[in-house]
């Protein structure tokens, strides 16, 4: 389970690049300021896309790193995030966010120092700095009653 990078699409400084085949990028180290990445993730039915002002690619360890400014959007799952760095773990099919990390989904929102997303088992893991804790707000619903108003008295 790795990330395939024949649909890898890289978007640096307004110019369009598609990569084709993992061989034009086992050629080279992506180290040129990106725009943003957009990484299919099969498995799951979904893709992530990743903002951020460099990015760099590793295709013989599958990881991708993103730094300064980092955006993340994860339409299947309802996940937005932002950090100072991400890691892209294709291989693990883990994501490591650090530097001031804050995570949306589905209302629900964290803020760490370090968050680590579990893709498959849809888990996130979160660390604060020393001395600082983690901080989650929860959107918390009231159960709705089936029976009438004059029944629940």
């Amino acid at each position: 389970m790795f990330l395939d990078y024949s649909f890898l699409t890289i978007i640096p400084r307004n110019q369009i690049l598609k990569i084709a085949s993992t061989t034009i990028i086992s050629a080279i180290a992506l180290t040129v300021p990106v725009k943003y990445l957009n990484a299919q993730i099969p498995e799951s039915g979904g893709s992530i896309t990743i903002r951020s002002d460099i990015q760099e690619a590793n295709s013989e360890t599958g990881v991708i790193t993103a730094r300064g400014n980092v955006q993340i959007n994860y339409p299947a799952r309802q996940i937005q995030a932002t950090a100072s760095q991400a890691q892209y773990y294709s291989r693990d099919r883990r994501l490591v966010l650090t530097g001031n990390v804050y995570v949306i989904q589905e209302g629900n929102s964290m803020r760490a120092e370090t968050m680590t997303y579990l893709i498959d088992e849809r888990k996130f893991i979160a660390t604060p700095k020393s001395d600082r804790q983690v901080e989650s707000t929860y959107l918390v619903t009231e159960p709705i009653s089936t029976q009438p108003l004059e029944e629940q008295e």
